[in-house]
């Protein structure tokens, strides 16, 4: 039963993270003069027009995942480039923002709340929902950067390359497979503990909640004075 409640804490943690990203996406090409998403009711926070179950799942697994990606021309774009870049870059903007104002709701919850809620599954469902809100954001900000199709780190370096070399081409082609195998390894490395030492993931996801996380955490200590 705590594992059920701690599943569900998750995926709505997930729905939340992904539907913030994918509405910053579509608000930013909209004002760049792109309004396809807008066209496509995609200009919302309303999960369900951002759903993917797989990446969804993958998410709520793993901690890393994908919603549906947004429509987008970028010739609409007023600058193709700049256009292009600031669409790509405005969800892990926003997910590192969100990440910096969860964080002093996980605090006030787990200081003030907590010792409040009467009963195991309650106070552990909260724990959980308002933990992943902090962590997932973070997370998804960083895991966003990696350059790997069709994720916004590859198409920020696709805004910018205009000579599309080997390499670009190659994680065009290969970067949703590649995506799916780090993933893989990252569910599997709890049962097969060798696949620890190929786990990127993994050391992404330690990157973002010690170095990115820590700015947040350190300003919000002196805001909370601890």
């Amino acid at each position: 039963m705590t594992y059920f409640f701690e599943l569900l804490a998750s995926f709505l943690a997930v729905i939340v993270v992904i539907s913030i990203h994918e509405f910053a996406h579509a608000f930013v090409a909209y004002k760049c003069g792109d309004p396809t998403a807008k066209f496509a009711g995609r200009m919302t926070l309303n999960p369900a027009k951002h759903f993917d179950p797989f990446g969804m799942l993958c998410f709520a697994f793993a901690g890393f995942g994908w919603a549906k990606p947004v429509p987008v021309n970028p010739y609409n774009f007023r600058n193709y480039t700049r256009g292009s870049f600031l669409t790509s870059a405005a969800g892990i903007f926003v997910n590192y923002l969100s990440a910096f104002l969860f964080y002093p709701l996980f605090f006030l919850t787990y200081t003030y709340v907590l010792p409040l809620v009467a009963g195991k599954y309650m106070s552990g469902f909260l724990f959980k929902l308002t933990l992943s809100l902090y962590s997932y954001s973070l997370s998804f900000s960083v895991f966003n950067l990696l350059p790997f199709y069709p994720l916004d780190g590859f198409r920020m370096v696709e805004a910018l390359n205009k000579r599309r070399g080997k390499v670009f081409v190659f994680l065009r082609k290969y970067g949703y497979y590649i995506l799916l195998a780090l993933i893989a390894i990252n569910i599997f490395s709890d049962y097969l503990p060798i696949l620890g030492y190929f786990d990127i993931l993994s050391y992404v996801m330690s990157f973002a909640v010690n170095t990115l996380g820590w700015p947040i955490r350190k300003l919000w200590g002196l805001v909370f004075g601890f």
